[in-house]
């Protein structure tokens, strides 16, 4: 009995020491498969974007949307912050440098550019690393299928240039106008020599821009040459739209871009402003007169006709005190006339007392006589 009961205490131990052990010391006994790396990827990404939270997503279901693309030049002072430090300093990278390696290393998944210069984020549009790194000749060496790239032949000095796409859109639920970057294309400008000053455009890849955003939100930036202070990333660069970029296409229903149909620059200078006040206008006419974007002026004009108001209100009622002046002035002539002139007929009365001389009063009876 003593010994059935040692074997019930001490598998009785066992099992308590097998629920107390945590769940990390566990071994698995099941053989099965390591994790993907495509799972391993939106792991990373799911971290990063709990760590480095951005903005909302554009909602689906919008009443209102444009979709424009515009090309960006990071030689202009608005985009050099994309642009600088062209070679890498420390743990300062320019955004090329950045993108290239979380598209190397597979944490943010490119797709191809096609001819047409429209996106696609489809499985099959997928890009090819490889591919890519052989066809714009940029050495890479591999080692058991993984690529690596020196820092000194990253083309990060020919990626003058980037395509964006935008959507300026009306969210219903907050009543505000918004533009978002929805996705990046880096351009990477070659050709230009001693012998042709025409440099010839080479896109790489689309990137969509939910997709790198917590790895932007990590990455700092300069704001510009006045304030050295990197207190600024690479989301909110382009959250608060502080690019500048001329507009080469937008959606419409043929496809076109804006050079399919502008015979000379003059047209594309013409067509671009007048997408840009299209945009304008439709926000003006929702609100009526530009609620959002006229505030200032609508405040000064309400000023302004106040202003107006007390003067016509100042001039009404200078005219009624002129009037009761006027009034006033009439009616104390009229009480000194009518004073000046009773006394003088009571003094001229009492003269003519005075002055006549005591007849005797004679009537008709008496003349007949």
């Amino acid at each position: 009995m003593k010994r059935i009961l040692s074997i019930i205490s001490v598998t009785l131990i066992m099992a308590s020491a097998a629920q107390a052990q945590p769940a990390k010391r566990r071994v698995p006994t099941s053989t099965a498969a390591p994790e993907q790396p495509a799972k391993a990827k939106s792991s990373a990404s799911d971290r990063a974007s709990l760590m480095f939270p951005t903005t909302a997503a554009m909602p689906d279901d919008v009443v209102w949307k444009r979709d424009i693309y515009r090309q960006l030049d990071l030689t202009k002072d608005k985009n050099a912050p994309m642009y600088y430090p062209v070679e890498p300093m420390g743990k300062q990278v320019n955004l090329f440098t950045y993108l290239f390696r979380l598209v190397l290393t597979g944490r943010v998944t490119a797709y191809t550019y096609k001819l047409d210069g429209n996106e696609s984020f489809d499985e099959k549009d997928k890009l090819a690393v490889k591919d890519m790194l052989e066809r714009y000749g940029i050495y890479y060496e591999e080692d058991g299928g993984k690529l690596t790239v020196a820092d000194s032949d990253v083309p990060s000095a020919e990626a003058t240039r980037y395509y964006i796409k935008e959507s300026i859109y009306m969210d219903q639920r907050t009543g505000i106008f918004k533009t978002k970057v929805t996705a990046l294309c880096p351009i990477l400008m070659r050709g230009a020599d001693e012998f042709s000053t025409e440099a010839t455009s080479y896109p790489l890849f689309w990137i969509r821009y939910d997709d790198v955003a917590p790895w932007l939100a990590k990455l700092p930036m300069m704001p510009s040459n006045l304030n050295n202070v990197t207190n600024m990333t690479a989301d909110d660069f382009f959250a608060m739209n502080r690019y500048e970029g001329k507009i080469y296409k937008t959606n419409n229903m043929q496809g076109k871009v804006l050079a399919n149909y502008c015979e000379t620059d003059s047209d594309m200078v013409a067509e671009q402003t007048r997408i840009e006040k299209q945009i304008a206008d439709f926000e003006k006419n929702v609100w009526g007169n530009g609620f959002l974007a006229d505030t200032t002026k609508k405040d000064s004009l309400d000023a302004e006709m106040a202003v107006e108001g007390e003067k016509s209100k100042g001039l009404l009622f200078g005219r009624k005190n002129a009037r009761a002046k006027t009034k006033d002035t009439a009616n104390s002539g009229s009480d000194s006339a009518d004073k000046s002139s009773a006394p003088a007929a009571k003094s001229s009365g009492r003269k003519e007392k005075s002055e006549a001389p005591a007849s005797p009063r004679v009537s008709a009876r008496r003349q007949r006589r």
